[in-house]
């Protein structure tokens, strides 16, 4: 007998529709399966982020399920804090996010939507604590009444919530729970969003929101006009290379993990913190100026990484 896909279910008239989300977010009426779930996931993982996807290539078969539907939890949720105009409805969103997940935990066989159903098996099989995925959450609920910075330390504190979880999380799923491991996850991760935000300024300032922190631009000469009116200057090129430079050496530091892990999880760390390299490298190319556009990897750097990474993969094979 066909099955009806999951995104094609009737949806569930329950406190958990997710009301005001993107419709191929709200909670189908029936429950659907162990595989259906894991195959929403999966192709939410290759339709939005490939850089995510072409990395858990690397990864045994057998945990590439539980990366999907890590993937899949943040998503969805990055969209709903991300992608809801209404900022009141974006945190009611999210507090429904955050219930759907209690529920998960504490009453598994109630969950109807697919990223639960999937992410529960990934959940028991790899003992994952909830404290973590609240914490994405968190940092979703922060975007949405903070949306200026002062300081670096204001900037850290941001990214132990919204980047930081999702490398622990990984290094749970791959069985590494040593605090010393976490401690380096922690400073690629916050590196990599650092990256991102500098990449971003403009994006980011059309949406009001601005993470380059005061004391910085203050220190550059740089003010806020600047960045709205994307009127690049000494000063803006001196505050971004700083930045960057900053950012990168933290990149590095925290890239040290790879050399005490396995060697497919290594492959797949630096396959991410080459990425964060690239990113950084986009910027320096366009002489630090982020207010002309975004500077982009492009496919050529792309390639460049993934045949470095199957490089790395077939000696990591080869030395077994």
């Amino acid at each position: 007998m066909n099955q009806t896909p999951v995104n094609q279910l009737p949806i569930a008239p329950t406190p958990y529709t997710l009301v005001g989300a993107p419709h191929e977010y709200l909670t189908p009426l029936e429950r659907p399966t162990l595989a259906e779930a894991q195959a929403w996931c999966r192709d939410l993982t290759s339709s939005h982020y490939e850089n995510f996807h072409v990395a858990t290539f690397f990864l045994p078969r057998k945990v590439r399920p539980h990366f999907e539907s890590l993937y899949a939890y943040c998503r969805v949720a990055d969209d709903l804090g991300d992608e809801v105009a209404d900022r009141t409805v974006a945190t009611r969103l999210l507090d429904t996010w955050l219930a759907m997940l209690d529920e998960c935990y504490d009453h598994p066989e109630r969950s109807l939507h697919p990223v639960f159903v999937a992410l529960r098996e990934t959940i028991v099989q790899c003992e994952l604590p909830r404290q973590l995925f609240a914490d994405l959450v968190r940092a979703f609920k922060m975007d949405q009444v903070k949306t200026c910075y002062d300081t670096w330390g204001e900037l850290l504190e941001y990214s132990r919530y919204s980047a930081n979880p999702v490398g622990r999380l990984v290094l749970w799923i791959c069985g590494y729970r040593q605090e010393s491991l976490a401690l380096l996850s922690d400073k690629v991760c916050t590196a990599l969003q650092l990256a991102n935000f500098w990449q971003d300024v403009v994006e980011d300032a059309e949406r009001g929101r601005r993470y380059i922190p005061a004391e910085d631009m203050f220190r550059f000469g740089v003010d806020e006009g600047q960045l709205e009116g994307r009127v690049f200057t000494p000063g803006y090129r001196a505050l971004v290379e700083s930045l960057v430079t900053r950012t990168r050496q933290m990149l590095h530091e925290g890239g040290a993990i790879a050399s005490q892990v396995d060697p497919d999880l290594a492959v797949t760390l630096n396959l991410f913190r080459k990425g964060g390299d690239a990113v950084l490298d986009g910027i320096v190319a366009q002489n630090y100026d982020t207010l002309r556009g975004r500077p982009v990897v492009t496919k050529f750097k792309k390639i460049l990484l993934l045949i470095g990474a199957v490089g790395e993969k077939m000696r990591a094979g080869l030395s077994r």
